[in-house]
């Protein structure tokens, strides 16, 4: 078993309809002007509105940024800083999915040290406490919410790059399922995926430990059991619940434990290609379940239990190669993309992407080890 530590620095708040404790939370930071950081997507479908009318209620100034977004550049983190210090708040709202929770923990670390976004790339380089966020996720799938980690897009040389610190937990979470009720079934369905992949990378880490193990557990149980629903039916409350509480404890999970192959190698794909990162991490899932499975030490046969379509059956004979056959059965039955060549991934930028995957500090976690060949080999085979 592996030493470890944790600790769970926020405080966080789930339950359908808690999105009205939002002015209690912003009154616990002592903000008297708070800052919502967003996309036009969710102003379009009148997300940001309610949000900013229950501020106004509760006679709290509010301002915002609403252009993030997917995969959110360095340019768009200076905009929505120079927005915020301009603005004369002292808290941030970080509303949406995980590229306004990207950016918004990018912006609190600027406002508060200055310097460029590229002077925290890295671990541990943000040297003291941020502006104070309220991180409400739309989707279930970053666990943004609670991962000390922020991914933002270097234009200039196509890479992803990550600010890695406690420093940037937000300082709340609040988790309302009813915000994830109306989202389209394409984003459901890449959101939940990219959840499932956190806790199931984390789970099968090198660095997993009793407490991660527990958190990425009980995320694939809820999760598992729940996407098909979810996709099929996003007012299917019982359904929404288990998807966003499976989403938060599997980046608890991520946040101790970290990842693995899938996601080192999304973030060129995504990087190099625009293509959407719960979509990239979908398209490899099988190629990489399939390359560790001579690596596992019985997960396997315990992750089918949780996301198998028929659970009450028994298990009989597995093998892994039964894990890798459900996996690429519930893509389909999602409908997501099963090729990188389908979202616009060419040959000729595979080895440039294997060089930006190798500096992951994920492919070292993964749990077979893995070699720059190794890795043009497995985007290859998903190509």
């Amino acid at each position: 078993m592996n030493d470890f530590q944790f600790t769970i620095p926020q405080n966080i708040s789930f339950g359908t309809g808690s999105l009205t404790r939002l002015p209690q939370l912003i009154q616990e930071v002592n903000a008297k002007r708070v800052f919502i950081i967003s996309d036009r997507g969710l102003e379009s479908v009148g997300v940001v509105e309610t949000v900013s009318n229950i501020i106004t209620q509760a006679n709290i100034r509010v301002d915002s940024y609403l252009d993030v977004l997917p995969n959110p550049t360095i340019e768009i983190v200076n905009e929505a800083t120079q927005s915020y210090k301009d603005s004369g708040a002292s808290a941030i709202i970080a509303l949406g999915g995980g590229s306004p929770l990207d950016v918004a923990k990018a912006v609190g670390v600027l406002a508060r040290h200055g310097g460029r976004v590229t002077d925290y790339e890295g671990a541990n380089k943000v040297p003291g406490a941020i502006e104070p966020i309220i991180a409400i996720p739309t989707t279930a799938g970053t666990g943004s919410e609670v991962t000390p980690f922020s991914v933002i897009t270097d234009e200039a040389h196509n890479h992803k790059l990550t600010i890695f610190s406690n420093e940037v937990l937000p300082a709340y979470a609040l988790l309302d399922p009813e915000l994830i009720m109306t989202a389209p079934s394409g984003v459901a369905a890449a959101c939940g995926i990219d959840a499932m992949i956190h806790a199931w990378e984390a789970y099968t880490s090198r660095a997993a430990n009793p407490f991660t193990d527990a958190m990425a557990e009980k995320a694939l149980d809820l999760i598992g059991g729940n996407i098909r629903r979810f996709v099929a039916n996003r007012q299917d409350q019982e359904a929404a619940e288990a998807m966003m509480a499976g989403s938060t404890f599997a980046g608890i999970a991520f946040a101790w434990a970290r990842l693995g192959n899938v996601h080192a190698m999304s973030h060129p794909v995504s990087g190099f290609f625009h293509v959407a990162h719960g979509v990239a991490n979908a398209i490899l899932l099988p190629t990489i379940v399939e390359y560790n499975a001579i690596a596992d030490r019985g997960q396997y046969r315990r992750i089918y239990r949780y996301i198998r379509e028929v659970r009450h059956q028994p298990i009989v004979d597995f093998k892994p190669q039964v894990l890798v056959d459900e996996v690429r059965k519930l893509l389909r039955d999602l409908g997501m993309p099963t090729t990188l060549s389908e979202v616009g991934v060419t040959e000729d930028k595979i080895e440039a992407m294997a060089d930006d995957a190798m500096t992951s500090g994920n492919i070292v976690l993964n749990p077979r080890t893995t070699t720059r060949d190794d890795v043009i080999a497995l985007y290859r085979k998903a190509l």
